[in-house]
């Protein structure tokens, strides 16, 4: 009976331990990725390098980290391999020994695109895993999952401030071990995958295929409006996760270690609301987050670029907790608009996620370079207004309660 309480896929039952498992691993593996733009001002300062030199690095990140997930999610969809999440930690341990270690530009762009391989391993199996152990509640367990991340980012600039600034860029040899716990745990997490996967494709075999509701055309429309507000999202994300601290520094003089802490405050905030969009999408219905995940931050956002230091780091608390909840409920959306195809649209969506913020990082400190970071805040301060094209996504929730009768009958 154990086993099969474990498994989640006879009982209908939420499979906890392991979403805590998954979100444990989530939150060492978003640990490690954050260190990048948390050290970004201790190597613009080592080795001279210009704002434009720093959003390269951090497209090559994103980019490693993104152009990968989708195939890595249709590919599972088809043949899951439950160690493939332990397989891509061992990509990011090798990044992270070789970025201690990297005295050149060149040499830092190769290690982060190792540790972006890893990502891109991790997060579109990672995500199915966690669809699997749902038991139905698919909002709340993408929440989970995603809090372990969230709450991972903000871990990160807060533990450069304490061991990377005082000890050097060499210190970040000592993550090493987390990424070793990492493939710990997802090598047990992978033991329980390989344990469902029978009872998963039994089921599949004698389930129909699921339809989707919509015709080709819709879906195209709303996968494009659901990718708009990822935009969206990720630009205004990259400037502050990437330039925050440089934002603090020019403008209110804030020295380097205050900055680490001021930016956790927004990456913290971030990590507190994740529980939200879940499963409240669970309970009132997706769209209704998404419309409020992204466009609610527009006031926000609006008055961060024209207020003083005390009101800039109040102001970031609710765009942290407002723009948290948007993911899962975008997500989850997608997942229920294009059924059968979790980790497809799993890799596609996390994979746009990193790449727009990726690009974005980019264009964003080529803008700083021309003019200045306080522009580049001010300019970004609108993004959040695109969250206005949520009114184009279809309601297939009700959909899909209007099919249940006749799903029933044949049944």
């Amino acid at each position: 009976m154990a086993q099969t309480d474990l498994t989640g896929s006879r009982t209908g039952q939420t499979v906890f331990p392991i979403l805590i498992a998954l979100s444990i691993a989530h939150l060492l593996n978003d640990t490690i990725q954050s260190l990048i733009p948390a050290i970004y001002p201790i190597i613009k300062t080592n080795y001279n390098l210009s704002f434009s030199q720093i959003g390269l690095i951090t497209l090559a990140f994103q980019l490693a980290a993104s152009l990968l997930q989708p195939f890595v999610g249709m590919y599972t969809d088809r043949k899951p391999k439950p160690y493939s999440l332990a397989t891509g930690m061992g990509f990011t341990l090798l990044g992270l020994i070789l970025l201690a270690n990297s005295s050149q530009f060149f040499m830092m762009v190769i290690s982060v695109c190792l540790i972006g391989v890893g990502s891109s391993i991790f997060h579109p199996e990672a995500s199915r895993m966690a669809h699997t152990a749902s038991g139905g509640r698919k909002g709340l367990a993408q929440s989970v999952f995603q809090l372990g991340g969230n709450f991972g980012s903000s871990l990160g600039p807060l533990l450069a401030a304490w061991i990377i600034v005082p000890h050097g860029q060499f210190s970040i040899i000592w993550f090493s071990v987390m990424a070793l716990f990492a493939i710990v745990i997802l090598s047990y997490i992978g033991n329980w995958y390989k344990r469902v996967m029978l009872a998963h494709r039994k089921k599949r075999a004698a389930s129909p295929i699921p339809v989707p509701a919509l015709s080709k055309r819709k879906v195209a429309l709303a996968v494009t409006v659901l990718l708009t507000l990822i935009f969206s999202k990720y630009f205004y994300m990259a400037s502050l996760t990437n330039y925050f601290t440089f934002y603090l520094i020019h403008k209110f003089h804030v020295t380097v270690p205050a900055s680490q802490i001021y930016l956790f405050v927004f990456l913290f905030s971030i990590a507190a609301g994740t529980l939200i969009g879940g499963p409240v999408g669970d309970r009132i219905g997706r769209k209704y987050v998404i419309w409020v995940s992204i466009l609610g931050v527009a006031p926000f956002s609006l008055l961060l670029p024209h207020v003083n230091l005390f009101w800039t780091v109040v102001l970031v608390i609710p765009i942290g907790v407002i723009l948290a909840s948007a993911f899962s409920a975008i997500l989850v959306y997608a997942q229920e608009l294009i059924p059968g195809k979790v980790g497809l649209i799993s890799g596609l969506f996390f994979g746009f996620a990193f790449g727009m913020a990726g690009i974005g990082s980019a264009l964003l400190g080529n803008l700083a370079d021309a003019t200045s970071v306080e522009y580049v805040f001010y300019l970004c301060s609108f993004l959040p207004l695109i969250g206005l094209l949520t009114g184009f996504l279809p309601d297939i929730e009700g959909k899909r309660k209007r099919k249940a009768p006749t799903e029933v009958q044949q049944h």
